[in-house]
This record gives C-alpha cells, sequence and structure tokens, in this order.
C-alpha cells in the first residue's frame, strides 16, 4: 500500500519570515496602545481643565453681576423708601437735597462717591468720601463714562440692567479703565413723589461710582475662590481665563485676568504613573511574546516533517485520508491508457456502526474504525490503496488481480474479516459492512464518475439486505435516474392531469356480478413509457409527493365511478396521506366538489396506520364514518395486532392479503388461516374480500367458506374505465371466464 507525495507546507525561511512579521505587528500593536492611552488621557485631563475653566469664569461673570445688583438694590432702597424724595418747600431747597445726601452717607459705603443730576449733567447734590462734591467732581467722572447724563452722545452706551421686580426706576453700569484706574459706574433713574422736589426739577439720576482696586480684587478672590485675580494691560493667551475692561473711548486696553484651576493636570500626575505601569506590562508581554514566538518558531521547524506525514494521512485511522485517496487514484486512472491494466474502485461503509456509537459513545467507535483499518490493510494486497474517506466509509483502489473476479475474492475477504466479531471495551461486537465496486474502464475513466458510480453500487448493496457487495449495473442508474425522473416529473404530471386510473373489479362470492372496483393508478411517461406504481409509489412517499398524487387519484376516482350506480369505489390511502392534518377535511371537500355519494366511497387503510397513533387514527376514522364514507382494513394477516385493531376500530370490511392465496394449494396452513380469517369476519359483521384469486380451485375454496367478495387476475386485471362500463353491461360478465376454469 502506498500513498503519493505530498509536497512541504512550511520550512525555515517561512518560519523566519512569520517570526519577523509577528515581531513587528505586535511591536506596531504595542505602540498603538501606548499611544492610544496616551491620547485617552490627555483628552481627558485637557477636558477637564477646559470644564473647570468654564465653570471659573461663570463664576467671575457671576461675581461681577452680584457686585453690581448689590449697588443697585443700595440704591433702589433709597429711591424706594423716598429718603431722596426732598420737598420742595422752604427757602433753599437744593440745600436741603445736599443735607439729605450727606445725611444718607453712611449707606453708600459700596460707593467712593454718588451724585444727583439731572438728565443734562447739572448736579444737584453730592458727595465723594466723607465730604460734599459738586460739578467739578461729577465732570471729572464722565471722563471714565462718556455715556453719563450731560456726557458725550456718541460714547458707548451704558450696559443696561433688567428690571428688578418692584424696582423704582431703570438701571445702568458700566466698567472702564482708562490706562491708570478701572472705575464701576452706576446710574438710576430717581423717581418723582407729589410734592418732592424731583418733581419740580424734572427727571432726575442718582450716580454712583466706585473704583476698582487690588484690595478690592483680593477680597473678591479670596470671597469667591478665584486664584489670582487682577487687572492687567496685556491680552493674556487663554480667552476662558480674562474679560475684557473697555476704555471710555470704547477701546480694549485691559483686562479682568485669573489663573484657573487645573484639575487635569493633577489627574495627569497621578496617570502618569499608571501610563509607566501599563508600559512596563505591556514591555513585559512583549517580551515574553517575542521570547514564545521563537520557541514557537523552532517547533515549527521540527514538525516539518509530521505535517507532511498528517497532510495526507487520517489522524484516527492513521490511513491515508480522502486527498491522498483522490490523488492516487488520479495516477492510477492517467496510466490506464499506457499500462492497458483496468482497476476498481470500492466503497465500503460499515452496517451497525451508528449502533455501536450510541450504544457504547464516541471512544468505543473511535477505537472499531482503528480496529476495522487494520483488518482492511491486511486483507488487501501490496500495491493497492486503502483510505478512510470519512465517518464510516473506506475506500479501496485495487490495481493488482484479474477484473472482475479479483474484486469479488477481495471483497469476500473484506466481508469475512469485518464480520469477525471486534472486542470493543471488552464487550464482543459484530457489525458488518456493505461494499460497492466501480470498475475502469468498463464503468468510467474519470475520478469523480468511478466514484459516483461505486456509491450506486455501495447503495444497491445496503438496499439488498447489507452486509454483501455489488458491482455497479447500468440498471443501477436507471434507478437513479426513475427517482429523479419522479421527483422531478410527478408533480407536473400531478398539475397537467398526465396520469391516469385504471379499476379491477371486486366481484360477489359466486362470480356473477361486480360488486365494486378498486382504483389503480397508472403513469404513461412521454419519455419512459408506462411507469408501473412499485416503481413510483414509494418515491412518491420519501420526495414528499404523495399527499398531491393521492387527492388527485382520489378527485379523478369519484369524478369517473359517478356513472357506475350501486358500485362501490374502494381507494388505497397512504400511511402519510392518513397523518396529515387536513386528511379528513380534504375527502369530504372532494367528495362535495365531485357530487360523489359517501356511502358508496370505500377507503383501504393498512395496520401501519392505526399503529403509529391509534388515538388519532381512532378520531380520524370515526369522523369519516360519521360522514358516511366505508373503512376496510386491507392486507389482514399480515400484522402481528389485526385482531386488536378489529375490536378497537369500527371497519366495514377487511381484505384478506394475496400471500395467504399464493401457497395455498401446497399447504395446509395457510388455508386454515383463511379459514380463520373468513369465520372470524362472518362472526364481527364484516364482509370479508379475498386478493389475489386466481385460479379456479382458490375460488371453489374461498366460496366455500364463506367469503364475500373476491379480487384477483381470475376475473379481470386493472382496465381502464371504459372497460369497466363494457363488463357492467353484461350479466355475467365473469361466466365465460369460470366456465373454462
Amino acid at each position: 500500500m502506498s500513498s503519493p507525495y505530498v509536497g512541504k507546507l512550511t520550512n525555515a525561511d517561512a518560519s523566519a519570515r512569520m517570526l519577523t512579521s509577528s515581531v513587528a505587528t505586535l511591536g506596531c500593536a504595542f505602540a498603538m496602545v501606548i499611544a492610544a492611552a496616551v491620547a485617552v488621557v490627555l483628552a481627558i485631563t485637557s477636558d477637564a481643565n477646559r470644564l473647570e475653566a468654564e465653570r471659573q469664569r461663570d463664576r467671575i461673570d457671576a461675581t461681577i453681576e452680584s457686585q453690581v445688583r448689590l449697588r443697585e438694590l443700595r440704591f433702589q432702597s433709597l429711591t424706594a423708601a423716598g429718603d431722596l424724595q426732598t420737598p420742595f418747600a422752604g427757602p433753599d431747597p437744593l440745600a436741603a437735597m445736599q443735607a439729605t445726601l450727606m445725611r444718607l452717607g453712611s449707606r453708600f459705603l459700596e460707593f467712593d462717591g454718588a451724585y444727583i443730576v439731572s438728565a443734562s449733567g447739572i448736579v444737584f447734590a453730592g458727595i465723594e468720601g466723607d465730604g460734599p462734591s459738586g460739578q467739578v467732581g461729577y465732570d471729572g467722572l464722565k471722563h471714565f463714562s462718556p455715556a453719563l447724563p450731560g456726557g458725550s452722545k456718541t460714547a458707548p452706551a451704558l450696559r443696561r440692567l433688567p428690571d428688578m421686580r418692584g424696582g423704582p426706576g431703570m438701571s445702568a453700569w458700566s466698567m472702564t479703565h482708562d490706562g491708570f484706574d478701572t472705575v464701576s459706574v452706576m446710574v438710576m433713574d430717581v423717581p418723582a413723589r407729589q410734592g418732592s422736589l424731583v418733581q419740580l426739577l424734572g427727571p432726575l439720576k442718582i450716580v454712583g461710582y466706585r473704583r476698582v482696586t487690588s484690595t478690592m480684587l483680593a477680597e473678591l478672590s479670596h470671597r469667591y475662590r478665584i486664584a489670582d485675580l487682577r487687572i492687567v494691560t496685556e491680552m493674556p493667551a487663554d480667552p476662558l481665563s480674562r474679560r475684557a475692561i473697555p476704555a471710555p473711548d470704547g477701546s480694549v486696553r485691559a483686562w479682568l485676568s485669573w489663573t484657573p484651576e487645573r484639575p487635569g493636570d493633577a489627574m495627569l500626575r497621578q496617570f502618569v504613573w499608571a501610563l509607566a505601569g501599563v508600559g512596563l506590562l505591556f514591555g513585559c508581554i512583549f517580551a515574553f511574546v517575542v521570547h514564545r514566538l521563537r520557541g514557537a518558531a523552532q517547533q515549527i521547524a521540527l514538525r516539518e516533517s509530521q505535517i507532511q506525514r498528517l497532510a495526507g494521512q487520517d489522524e484516527l485511522s492513521l490511513l491515508p485520508n480522502r486527498r491522498t485517496f483522490d490523488l492516487r487514484l488520479d495516477q492510477e486512472l492517467a496510466h490506464l491508457g499506457r499500462s492497458g491494466k483496468g482497476l476498481a474502485v470500492m466503497l465500503i461503509d460499515l452496517d451497525r456502526f451508528k449502533a455501536v456509537n450510541d450504544t457504547y459513545g464516541h471512544t468505543a467507535g473511535d477505537e472499531l474504525i482503528r480496529q476495522v483499518a487494520q483488518r482492511l490493510s491486511r486483507v488487501v494486497r501490496s500495491g493497492d490503496t486503502v483510505a478512510r474517506i470519512g465517518g464510516d466509509e473506506f475506500g479501496v483502489i485495487q490495481t493488482h488481480g484479474t477484473f472482475p473476479a479479483g474484486c469479488a475474492a477481495l471483497g469476500e475477504r473484506i466481508l469475512e474479516a469485518l464480520t469477525e466479531p471486534f472486542i470493543i471495551m471488552g464487550v464482543a461486537t459484530t457489525i458488518g459492512c456493505s461494499i460497492g465496486i466501480a470498475l475502469a474502464p468498463e464503468d468510467a475513466t474519470d475520478r469523480e464518475a468511478l466514484l459516483r458510480l461505486a456509491d450506486t453500487a455501495l447503495y444497491q448493496s445496503k438496499n439488498g439486505g447489507r452486509n454483501r457487495y455489488s458491482f455497479f449495473e447500468a440498471q443501477m442508474n436507471r434507478t437513479l435516474a426513475l427517482k429523479r425522473m419522479v421527483e422531478e416529473d410527478l408533480r407536473r404530471a400531478i398539475e397537467n392531469d398526465e396520469l391516469l386510473l385504471h379499476y379491477q373489479p371486486q366481484v360477489s362470492v359466486d362470480g356473477a356480478t361486480i360488486v365494486g372496483v378498486e382504483a389503480l393508478v397508472r403513469w404513461n411517461h412521454p419519455e419512459h413509457g408506462m411507469v408501473p406504481p412499485s416503481e413510483f409509489i414509494g418515491i412518491a412517499e420519501e420526495r414528499g409527493l404523495i399527499v398531491p398524487l393521492s387527492e388527485w387519484v382520489l378527485r379523478q376516482a369519484c369524478e369517473e365511478a359517478k356513472r357506475w350506480d350501486g358500485i362501490r369505489l374502494a381507494v388505497n390511502v397512504s400511511p402519510i396521506q392518513f397523518r396529515h392534518k387536513d386528511f379528513v377535511a380534504n375527502v369530504i371537500r372532494v367528495l362535495d366538489e365531485t357530487g360523489f355519494d359517501p356511502s358508496r366511497l370505500e377507503l383501504e387503510l393498512t395496520e401501519g396506520v392505526v399503529v403509529d397513533d391509534a388515538d388519532a387514527a381512532e378520531a380520524a376514522m370515526m369522523d369519516l364514518r360519521a360522514h358516511g364514507v366505508c373503512l376496510a382494513l386491507d392486507d389482514f394477516g399480515t400484522g402481528y395486532s389485526s385482531l386488536i385493531y378489529l375490536r378497537r376500530f369500527a371497519f366495514d370490511k377487511i381484505k384478506i392479503d394475496r400471500s395467504f392465496l399464493e401457497y395455498m394449494e401446497t399447504t395446509g396452513e395457510s388455508a386454515i388461516l383463511v379459514h380463520s380469517i373468513a369465520h372470524l369476519g362472518r362472526a364481527l359483521g364484516l364482509r370479508v374480500c379475498a386478493e389475489g384469486v386466481e385460479t379456479a380451485e382458490q375460488h371453489r375454496f374461498l366460496q366455500a367458506i364463506g367469503c364475500h367478495e373476491l379480487q384477483g387476475f381470475l376475473f379481470s386485471k386493472g382496465v381502464p374505465a371504459d372497460e369497466i362500463d363494457a363488463l357492467l353491461t353484461r350479466e355475467k360478465p365473469f361466466a365465460t371466464v369460470l366456465a373454462a376454469a
């Protein structure tokens, strides 16, 4: 036994290249992971810094807003209480207003100075610190805010504050820097009251200001937790850590700046150690992987010889595998033309391998495969090839010996070797095998065709009873072709009404009259001619076509049998058809659509129909009988439980199987059985019909024991419907046949 050369799959250079590629890949992956980790950390810290800077900027805005609102509340409390509403009675109302403003000076602690002025900028009263102030002081204040009353109309307008609920007047505010000082100014309307000086002088405004000093900024920085709050004249680079302070002319030459907190930097300092640890870990892993890859490359080089062997060998049986088998077969077929010799291909399938696997487990199955491989290797000759093709299937290429005698001899040796018991897990196990043989060049010269034909022969061996060998024959191809034809053509034949029905008469026991007919389907194929039911009924059941076929037979038979008044119509029911969930409904529907009398329909059931699911079968049969359909038990006596089901199910007729009449003339046992069945049927009140009546002796015997009906070639074979018409026109259609017998 030899096997073809299998080329090298790996080598040292390939291993080195693989190692280099793997190291480079791992290095890139390592760098990418580290870079990704650093990028994630930097993104997190940067985002944390940005969010904190935004929160601090919002806090600065809120701080300035709170300071402005505080001053606004100071003004509003004065104007709302009416303290500034000086009555205009008296010799010098303006002096009274100045006195009132001085008296209220303690309530202007939030301001460095305050003035009551007209809309045109005329000062009526004013204070600076603890002393009075006049027009000169107010004009100096307009230097910082030209938009104050009496100032430049082209100057940028003061910022209007939203009205506070319940506030007495409109408020405006500004903060400016003139290059030396920063001043915050607030203006508010003084509402007029009945009899007050404001009513006499017209609309008045109260103006307050305060210089923004480093002390004030330090206090705010401490109070609102803002680091290094200050005013600078160089614009800070970070837009989130500055706020512009306009100059009197509207330009910006100073900024309120602070140092924002950077929580991300603190996080980064913590992450540095984690990143260093991750980098160290990855470095160790990288070094370990490189070390293992070097070892793996060495192992690959050592295993090259083993790989070469295993590439063409089945690991379990240690026989050549399917790939090697195909290569060797191609080589031998290529030599056929030059050597002039033939060869044989044998496919071997173990018969009871699945039972061993299911009973003892997969370990036992593996051991059985190994022992089978050893026995096959011993029975083939040197130069022949035996291989495990897959599962429990083996193949043999026989190139030595005479054909086909040598093949038959090898087949016998294989059967003998594999029929002997195997000791599996301490238990003696017998399996056997089936063998299919195809010859080259007689059957085929192509590998795929030769294997297909050998598989066809193997299928024949398994169907023929197993534990045998079969040579491929042309008839097997016809069987396969027939199966394919049935699957492809039968459905079309049903749809196109290409089938036809024959009817076999069922006659009274005296042979004088026809009491019924049995519908028998026939198929006249346009290419293959008349196909007998024995060749396509079983295949139709396998391929799932039996239900539409049976429904077509029932419908066609009912349509044709309507013209035979008083004649019962017997139709066979397949077990698959009977178990269909819509079987009863389909029968009733066909009867309704064809208008056939249900009492004339007789459905013939076999014991296999009722054995599988007795409860469901009983329910269906009761439903059919409720609609008037008769039921007959076909092939009675061939099953092991006929009497049990006769007692349970309501059959109208039993049919004695033809096998009891076949040898009735030569053995007395068959005659006794038939006699017993007839008496049993009569005792149960059932009609008894005997099938397969072919001789006058059988007729006389069945008449003597009390059968009611007879059916067989003695009277007629299955004939077309028009011949049944002719038989029914005769008074005694079978008198001539019976007289001649």
